[in-house]
């Protein structure tokens, strides 16, 4: 599993087969066209593989934690993706990166912990990163604390669709990177905060796997939930060739004052001009 070191190293602890996928002998295998052609199965081998080359990398200040929820939060990451993630979805919202009280406890990006638990009934076991922030520990399901941003993320839409089969008839959720990196401090470090050959180094693998993931699900529309996710989305597919729309949406971040005036009213209009609300609304 991956941890930080004193020097901000992704480590492998020999605990591989706590990543295993259903029917799977070893997390570390391809799986074949052949042994399970589900989205939903591919997808987390895109994951799998992605965890494999995140290990290699290491950071140095101010990251002192990384965590990785695709290890200790597979259960209920995989819970998600194999109750949700099916063909024919034409939209994928791409998240940035978890955040400590989202998708850090529960495995689910945006995943506040109330939308998890009430309306996408996840269910799983979630473990621990083996280096924790004494002020970031990882409750899992059990979390008491709500995200602000996943609140306002799965809010809207359960306000739209009421049903999460509705939503995800259309749409998935999927997140560019699964690392979350935290100073001495606990404080949270977004992937551009990060020095800039480390940062690059980490998105590019992340860039692939995106490219593998649009490819999985066969989406025509990507819409990055914030800015940075938007154009390293745009960018990423475009360099790869993978003939995708690629749009935005504005991240409803309590850090962007903009988000804090209206998000829901902002979210709905862009998804209106963009083809999107049509499906949502179940009328």
């Amino acid at each position: 599993m991956l941890h930080g070191s004193e020097t901000g190293k992704l480590c492998a602890d020999g605990q591989e087969e706590d990543l295993a996928l259903c029917g799977s002998d070893d997390s570390g295998s391809k799986l074949s066209p052949e042994a399970n052609v589900t989205p939903s199965a591919r997808l987390l081998q895109v994951e799998l593989e992605l965890n494999l080359h995140l290990r290699r990398l290491s950071f140095s200040e101010p990251v002192r934690y990384i965590y990785n929820p695709l290890e200790y939060a597979w259960d209920t990451h995989r819970c998600y993706v194999e109750k949700y993630c099916r063909g024919g979805q034409r939209v994928l919202f791409l998240g940035m990166n978890p955040g400590p009280f989202g998708m850090a406890q529960t495995g689910v990006p945006f995943g506040e912990i109330r939308s998890v638990v009430d309306w996408l009934k996840i269910t799983g076991e979630v473990g621990h990163p083996p280096d924790e922030h004494p002020k970031r520990r990882i409750t899992g399901l059990a979390c008491t604390q709500s995200e602000v941003s996943g609140a306002r993320f799965w809010g809207f839409f359960r306000k739209l669709c009421e049903d999460p089969t509705l939503f995800f008839s259309h749409c998935f959720v999927h997140n560019l990177c699964p690392l979350i990196f935290m100073s001495a401090s606990g404080k949270n470090l977004t992937p551009p905060e990060l020095p800039l050959g480390e940062r690059e180094a980490l998105l590019g693998l992340c860039d692939t796997a995106l490219c593998q993931a649009v490819q999985v699900l066969g989406v025509s529309m990507v819409i990055g939930v914030g800015k940075v996710a938007e154009q390293r989305a745009r960018r990423a597919l475009s360099a790869a060739g993978v003939n995708v729309r690629v749009e935005g949406i504005m991240h409803p971040s309590p850090r962007n004052p903009q988000a804090n005036k209206c998000w829901e009213d902002k979210a709905r209009a862009k998804l209106e001009e963009l083809g999107v609300l049509s499906l949502l609304n179940n009328m």
